[in-house]
């Protein structure tokens, strides 16, 4: 399992319209093949910074989503609220 984590910064005052366009495309991930659990939390103290997990079973497995009709519907949705692109690092558990 790799653990994908998003830091996304959105535009000052576009929080609530960005979590309501991350329910929307919340669904788009959720029927990747293999996707595990996706997690978006927010920031209390930068409340303009939010952080998303998600568990694929590959860098693979996400490389090939962004590669989908899928991550263009998704980026459509919560893209228009990005504060700049978004930074991206997969991470795998230390046994």
């Amino acid at each position: 399992m790799v653990l994908e984590v998003a830091l996304i910064d959105v535009t000052p005052g576009a929080q609530a319209d960005f979590t309501v366009a991350y329910r929307e495309a919340r669904a788009q991930v959720a029927a990747a093949d293999g996707v595990g659990p996706i997690r978006m939390t927010q920031g209390v103290e930068t409340p303009t910074r939010f952080v998303l997990l998600i568990e694929w079973p590959s860098v693979e497995a996400h490389q090939a989503f962004r590669d989908s009709e899928a991550f263009a519907e998704w980026r459509r949705l919560i893209g228009p609220f990005f504060a700049g692109p978004p930074h991206v690092e997969h991470f795998v558990d230390v046994e």
